[in-house]
């Protein structure tokens, strides 16, 4: 029997492929789950039994959190990277770290195929089949789902004529929750207006009041939260999303291209990763310069337009990722952040390394740096070029 390994999460999708492939195409299906931060170990044993149930040979758990973060995360966070200005690109980062565990694992069983359930709809069928076609080139990919052009109700048909119990109750939203956020599809999701109701979002709102909170932050990277210091950033995140979760912050509705060309929508909750990306970026805007600034910018923004067309292996990104972590260097301090039910705000900054520095003025109010004759010099020299367009001009046209 030839060998196929087949990206599971246990819905409705993946466990149609397994029948499919395994009993009308007779393959011998290795399923695996790239878990990115979005599984409890109860809810991975209850999917390894399901698979086990439908069939397949063997069944993987990959626990990717760590590898998640250090290889997409961090960047994104170092770039502040906002698609659009508004989405942490939670689903988009998570689907390239599972591409690339599940290619992996072909590599590993010598499987002669690999397949996922992803339609023919959205952007993770450009992202699963173009890093398959990198990574393992020459290996079979089938996606029975979007070859077979299958409805709903037609996989639930087949899944029950092969004797299968599970739930089949489609949900009233969509949500798939992740380390760096949760999205949230739904009917108000489908057109240009609407917003979700309060019930639809994962996280109810159950904080009151206020509270400071206080991250520690170490060459970019978060270490600590009110003090209480971490092994690793992903524990940091879950830390934090624990605390802001509850309190509503960090919901949006992203409206965005698709890499298929049609503008998509979603709903997405991402308490941690929104007041991370902003204390970040406050603390940036004390400790690096103009230009570090100008340039990191322009280059984050390439980047995560890029990441989310699914080109994580683009060598370019390497060379964008190798920038972002020199500008680190000295993106060490404390951000207070004050929480509100539905609303976060950056309260300010305490850093070693804060160009902000009293020694050398105080904006708007004095300067020790320099003298009132430098400025009149500094500005006429400042402008020079310009005032030579201008009498140039002015000259030409009196002609």
């Amino acid at each position: 029997m030839k060998k196929i390994v087949l990206g599971f999460s246990g819905g409705l999708d993946t466990s149609y492929c397994v029948k499919y492939l395994s009993e009308d195409k007779g393959y011998e299906v290795h399923s695996v789950i790239v878990n990115t931060g979005g599984f409890s170990e109860d809810e991975l044993k209850k999917i390894e039994e399901h698979a086990y149930t439908l069939g397949v040979k063997t069944h993987t758990t990959v626990n990717a959190v760590k590898s998640y973060y250090d290889s997409i995360i961090k960047y994104l966070v170092y770039g502040n990277v906002l698609k659009n200005n508004t989405y942490p690109l939670s689903v988009s980062a998570e689907r390239l770290s599972q591409a690339l565990h599940i290619a992996e694992h072909v590599k590993k069983l010598n499987a002669d195929a690999v397949a996922h359930g992803s339609t023919g709809a959205g952007n993770d069928q450009v992202r699963f089949d173009m890093i398959f076609h990198i990574m393992i080139p020459g290996v079979e990919i089938i996606t029975p789902i979007r070859d077979l052009k299958l409805s709903r109700e037609q996989e639930i048909e087949y899944l029950k004529s092969k004797g299968v119990e599970m739930n089949f109750a489609k949900a009233v939203y969509s949500i798939n929750k992740g380390l760096w956020g949760t999205s949230v599809g739904g009917k108000e999701t489908l057109s240009s207006k609407g917003i979700l109701p309060e019930a639809a979002w994962p996280t109810q709102v159950t904080a009151t009041g206020s509270r400071e909170v206080k991250l520690s932050f170490v060459k970019g990277e978060l270490s600590g939260v009110d003090d209480k210091t971490f092994s690793h950033p992903t524990e940091a995140i879950q830390y934090l999303q624990a605390i802001a979760g509850p309190y509503g912050v960090g919901r949006d509705i992203h409206v965005g291209d698709t890499i298929i060309g049609i503008k998509g929508r979603v709903g997405f909750e991402a308490a941690a990763p929104m007041i991370i990306l902003k204390a970040h970026h406050a603390l940036e805007k004390h400790v690096l310069t103009k230009w570090q600034l100008n340039w990191k910018d322009q280059l984050a923004q390439f980047y995560g337009n890029w990441l989310h067309e699914g080109q994580i292996l683009d060598p370019v990104m390497r060379d964008i990722e190798a920038y972002l972590s020199n500008s680190q260097q000295n993106v060490t301090g404390d951000v207070f952040v004050q929480l509100q039910p539905y609303r976060f705000q950056v309260t300010g900054i305490e850093s070693a390394y804060d160009l902000m520095n009293s020694r050398f003025g105080k904006y708007g109010e004095m300067n020790t740096g320099f003298t009132g004759d430098d400025v009149r010099g500094f500005s006429k020299i400042f402008g020079n070029q310009t005032s030579i367009y201008q009498l140039v001009k002015e000259d030409a046209a009196g002609k």
